[in-house]
């Protein structure tokens, strides 16, 4: 059943989309009324060039047109000379030189025009040069891409031999505080404080055979601690 229509249906309701209803499936109309089957859509072509016979037959060439027989142009008023005029006269206000304007008529100079002539040669061809095809040889090969890298090593080696002749500096001269500063004499570390009756006292057990012995063992020792744990390096070895 067909759903009841209610009002007045009026031709104004078709020409306002926003009135349309959309129709179940279909897009919503716009209101726009196209002309029949029979109407041609475009622009008329008005030119009567004689088509492509006419082009394919003869060539067309370009003749030189000088610019001197052009219509002058209208000259306007030269408000500069007027209102210089009007000054000399010993007129001020704008009321007195709009009067001045209207009943003195001075025009701008026309400009001279040079006749001009196209001196371009008959056999020239117009248009861009056709880019050559690139070589698809070094595009597999990365030869832009070496050429590229060379081209930065050498600007490369060229800023860093700039710099160098820049910093490049004469004889310096030693003075006291630099020759204090390369040297480094040698200090002697401070003995562990002892009781002043036990500084002269020697040691009553000697568990060395001989003193290089002690040396070695004491070197050994050093050399050993590095990989243990404990501030004298005599803990557990350390893994990580």
């Amino acid at each position: 059943m067909e759903a009841a229509q209610i009002g007045v249906i009026r031709d104004s309701m078709l020409a306002n989309p926003l009135l349309i209803r959309a129709d179940l499936g279909r897009s919503r109309s716009r209101a726009f009324t196209l002309p029949g089957k029979e109407f041609v859509f475009g622009k008329p072509n008005v030119t009567t060039d004689g088509g492509v016979p006419e082009v394919m037959s003869h060539w067309s060439t370009l003749v030189p047109v000088t610019h001197s027989d052009s219509k002058p142009r209208k000259a306007g008023q030269d408000f500069m000379a007027l209102n210089r005029e009007a000054v000399k006269s010993g007129l001020v206000t704008a009321h007195e030189h709009y009067q001045f304007r209207a009943t003195h008529n001075l025009k701008l100079r026309p400009p001279k025009v040079e006749a001009r002539l196209d001196h371009s040669p008959p056999d020239i061809t117009f248009g861009v040069h056709t880019r050559p095809s690139t070589p698809i040889f070094d595009l597999l090969e990365h030869r832009y891409q070496q050429r590229w890298l060379e081209e930065c090593r050498s600007a490369q080696k060229a800023s860093q031999a700039k710099q160098q002749k820049k910093t490049k500096l004469g004889k310096i001269y030693e003075t006291r505080t630099s020759l204090l500063r390369q040297s480094q004499p040698s200090v002697e570390p401070r003995p562990l404080w002892q009781l002043p009756r036990f500084q002269k006292v020697g040691p009553h057990l000697e568990t060395f055979r001989n003193p290089e012995a002690r040396k070695k063992a004491f070197s050994s020792h050093f050399s050993d601690s590095v990989a243990r744990c404990g501030l004298q390096g005599q803990g557990m070895y350390t893994t990580s």
